[in-house]
């Protein structure tokens, strides 16, 4: 039986489990059925917390709900801290993890996490690419994972999963693929956001790396200053703080929700 918790960052679902043991040897299979919202727990992923081996506090290993590890997860990140916090039994003011995007860290703010981001890399502005059909403009920025950004001004009436499959499997972003992020400004600073997301293979009520791709685009083309408040599909308004020099960010942050739903033990 795996003991597990069930958490949500601003929608975005995640089974939480403690592996600091390393007892636990989960496959690509079972962490996909654990994720099945019909025949499993439900998520939009599944976090282990593990030891350290390069001097964090702890490690954390990120799985998205077809099974495959990828490298980072910002909603998950919150969640994830909120956790260890959890399990650790005590109040700790702040957290460092390693993850394969870097060495993260997070302070706590009450029930909200601030979660410090590793510096974005990989810009690149105004691709036209046709994409199901229509061509449209699209940014990229990898921030832990790649995004690509495409605004609109109907964002309730976007095709989000047919053109965001498309942009996730385009030759443009090939082998590997992107994360695919649809962006409304509703004023200076402001923005509003869906995403369709790889490994997920539909549209999440949040992404929290999506959030800070979009913010970072919303500056680059319009000039925003940070912090950039993001409304996200499960009804949270996130914020993104950042410091720019050109094309070149750093001390990007996440500031928002990291929920606790439900303990559990589910056979694998």
């Amino acid at each position: 039986m795996l003991n597990f918790t069930k958490m949500n960052g601003a929608g975005n679902d995640f089974i939480m489990v403690d592996n600091r043991q390393q007892t636990l040897h989960l496959t690509n299979a079972q962490i996909a059925r654990l994720c099945d919202r019909h025949r499993g727990i439900g998520a939009d992923g599944l976090l282990a917390v593990e030891p350290s081996e390069h001097g964090a506090d702890v490690r954390m290993r990120y799985y998205n709900a077809d099974g495959g590890e990828v490298e980072m997860c910002g909603n998950g990140a919150r969640c994830f801290a909120r956790f260890v916090q959890k399990i650790s039994g005590g109040e700790r003011p702040a957290l460092t993890f390693e993850t394969q995007a870097g060495k993260l860290s997070a302070t706590y703010e009450g029930e909200l996490v601030r979660l410090a981001m590793s510096n974005p890399h990989s810009l690149a502005l105004n691709a036209r690419l046709p994409v199901a059909d229509t061509t449209l403009d699209v940014h990229f920025i990898n921030t832990g994972v790649p995004h690509a950004v495409v605004i609109v001004e109907d964002l309730e009436n976007t095709p989000i999963v047919k053109w965001g499959a498309a942009l996730r499997y385009h030759e443009h972003f090939a082998p590997k693929g992107t994360n695919a992020n649809f962006m409304k400004v509703l004023r200076p600073n402001h923005i509003a956001i869906r995403t369709y997301e790889r490994g997920v293979e539909d549209e999440t009520l949040a992404c929290g790396t999506g959030m800070v791709a979009c913010a970072l685009v919303h500056h680059l083309l319009h000039g925003a200053s940070g912090p950039v408040s993001v409304d996200v599909r499960g009804g949270d308004t996130l914020h993104i703080g950042f410091t720019a020099a050109g094309h070149e960010f750093t001390d990007v942050t996440l500031t928002g929700p990291a929920d606790f739903v439900f303990d559990g033990q589910a056979s694998v």
